[in-house]
Order: C-alpha cells, then sequence, then structure tokens
C-alpha cells in the first residue's frame, strides 16, 4: 500500500523544528491533530487530547535533563503517618536508594511518598502529582520543586511512570497503590513495557503484601488466571537494604533491551565468556523461538542509538509468552562470568 504522502504545508512548518526521523514523527502529529478537524470531533474530545499532549510534553521536557540517569519509583498509601514503621522504612529507602546512585520519582503526595520524597530529597527526586479534589497536594519535600509535574489525567501520569523507570517499590496502599501495581506487573506480563524490577516492601513482620500474595496464589494461579513463571517479575522483602540490594543487583551487567523486529537485543556493561554464551543456550532453549542465544556487536538498526553503540549485545528470538522466564534469563546474564577487562 502506498504512503500517504504529506501535505507540504504541514512539511514546511515541520522543516522549521526537526531534522531526519523526528521530521517524520512530528508530521503525523500534526496530520491526526488536523484530522480531529476533519472529523467534526466534539470540543471535550479535542480538550481531553489537546491537554493529554500538553502534559506528555511538559513531562518529557522536565525528565529530557535527566535522561542517562536511572529512577526508582515508589508507590504506597498517601494517608499513611509518620508515627506508623512503614512511614521510617519509606524514609530510609528513599534515602538508600539515592545512595545508590538512583533517583526517586513518587506521586508527589504525602504519606508513603511523602516519606521517600524526604529521604531521598528534592535535588534528587521526582513528582508526578494528579489534581484531586481531595488528599492529594504535593508533600514538602517537593512542593515548588521544577521537578514537581501536575497531571489532570491519570493515564497521562502513569504512562510517565512507566516511561521513565528503571525500577518500582510497592509499599502498602490503598486502592491506588493496587491500580499502579497491576498495570505495571500487567505490561511487562504482556511485554508492552520493558522488564524492570518490582520490589513488594512491606514494614519488618508485617502481612501486607503476603497477604496479598496468598490471593495471587490461591485465586489467581490455581484457577490458571496467571502463570506461576509471572512471579519471576516480583520480589518480596522487609528489608530496606535486601530493596535496593535487588535493584542494583539487576543492573549488574544488563544494561537495557529494544526489540528489532522479533530479534530481543540486549545491551551489556560487559561481554559474557564464550562457555557463558553456551551455558546460557543450554538453560534457556526452551524461550527460543528459533535460532541461539548469540553475542554480537551493536546491529545496524541500532544506529539511532548512538550512544549504546560500544556496549557488547546478547541476541535471541524468543517466544512472547512467558516474560517471567526472560525475566530468568536477564538474571542469568547478570551473574554469568564476563570477560576480564583487558581481554576486551
Amino acid at each position: 500500500m502506498k504512503a500517504k504522502e504529506t501535505d507540504p504545508r504541514i512539511h514546511s512548518l515541520t522543516a522549521e523544528v526537526a531534522e531526519g526521523k523526528a521530521t517524520r514523527y512530528i508530521e503525523q502529529m500534526i496530520d491526526t491533530a488536523l484530522g480531529f478537524g476533519r472529523d467534526h470531533a466534539t470540543i471535550a474530545e479535542l480538550k481531553l487530547m489537546s491537554r493529554a499532549l500538553r502534559e506528555m510534553r511538559t513531562a518529557a521536557r522536565v525528565f529530557a535533563r535527566y535522561s542517562r540517569i536511572r529512577k526508582v519509583a515508589v508507590f504506597g498509601s498517601a494517608r499513611t503517618k509518620p508515627t506508623q514503621p512503614e512511614y521510617a522504612h519509606a524514609l530510609a529507602f528513599g534515602k538508600k536508594i539515592v545512595e545508590a546512585g538512583y533517583m526517586l520519582i513518587t506521586g508527589g503526595g504525602d504519606g508513603i511518598m511523602g516519606a521517600a520524597q524526604a529521604g531521598a530529597g528534592a535535588e534528587k527526586s521526582f513528582g508526578l502529582n494528579i489534581r484531586l479534589p481531595f488528599e492529594q497536594a504535593a508533600n514538602p519535600t517537593i512542593h515548588g520543586d521544577p521537578k514537581l509535574i501536575d497531571f489532570n489525567y491519570f493515564f497521562t501520569r502513569k504512562l510517565n511512570f512507566a516511561k521513565e523507570t528503571s525500577a518500582f517499590a510497592l509499599f502498602p496502599g490503598g486502592f491506588g497503590t493496587h491500580d499502579e501495581g497491576f498495570e505495571i506487573l500487567t505490561l511487562m506480563q504482556t511485554g508492552k513495557m520493558p522488564i524492570v524490577p518490582i520490589v513488594m516492601v512491606d514494614r519488618p513482620n508485617g502481612h501486607y503484601w503476603e497477604t496479598w500474595r496468598r490471593f495471587i496464589t490461591n485465586d489467581l494461579l490455581a484457577n490458571g488466571l496467571v502463570s506461576e513463571t509471572d512471579f519471576h517479575l516480583i520480589h518480596f522483602t522487609y528489608d530496606v537494604d535486601d530493596a535496593v540490594k535487588h535493584i542494583s543487583d539487576f543492573y549488574r551487567n544488563f544494561h537495557s533491551y529494544r526489540w528489532v523486529r522479533e530479534k530481543m537485543v540486549i545491551r551489556i556493561n560487559h561481554a559474557l565468556t564464550g562457555e557463558a554464551i553456551a551455558d546460557l543456550n543450554t538453560r534457556f532453549d526452551g524461550i527460543l523461538a528459533s535460532g541461539s542465544i548469540d553475542q554480537t556487536s551493536a546491529l545496524e538498526e541500532e544506529a539511532d542509538d548512538h550512544h549504546l553503540h560500544h556496549m557488547p549485545r546478547i541476541v535471541l528470538v524468543p517466544k512472547k509468552r512467558d516474560f517471567g522466564k526472560i525475566r530468568l534469563l536477564l538474571d542469568a546474564i547478570n551473574q554469568a562470568p564476563v570477560v576480564p577487562a583487558q581481554s576486551q
């Protein structure tokens, strides 16, 4: 089918602000916006689309300065009091995750969010605040900071949590915490967002996430509504140091991955030994749709990721049905022996 030609007037406008691949996508956005007019969209529809796009642009502009720094999102109740042990736990987590080299993202509210934000400090924090008629005002740490972003829509806020976050830590919370946690799990389970650590953190001797885990096991897994390997996407802990270690261990050698058609291209910081690659092929043969697990340099299709071009790659064509097993592969890559530095 022949590609639709760009209106010369759109092309002229786009040429003033973009070049290369960016031109095509900006032209598509302009054409889509004009399409709402051609479709006689209602004022309510136009208002929603316009405001959502503005919110996404604002957030992208704020995060752009920090794109090379990994960020950890904290979810939890805005109603948790400073006298509760969960508050102290979140405060300690915020402090320690920043000490480990990460920045912190919360919903910008009080309770668990405020505690984690106070532990991390404003300089290392982002707040993604949602405008609500009650409860959700920005906590004192992030209030007035340029990294506090206000959202009118939950869906644009959730998109930015998923897009910008390298790990998630969930503390006890209400409907919102479960909504956010289940959404992230669903996106990873279905391959719609990259696999990153999800840590369920409870206070010492607490039973909040243990009760949740029993529900998932007894009512979802037992009835065939989830797979046993989905549990590989979640880590449960009562210890803040363990939570931080679990996140840091995930990025010990693994850096990131992208899809090049059916190929999963995993970027790593250090090349694996030949014996390690052979071991991965033996242990994870069952997840392959075709071919083998190979170690290569950057693929030609990755030219746009020029700042990652120097990294070794692990390339495979996996079955896209069980992302819990792919999480185990990433763990195995992190634990595998690497080629000594002088040999690379």
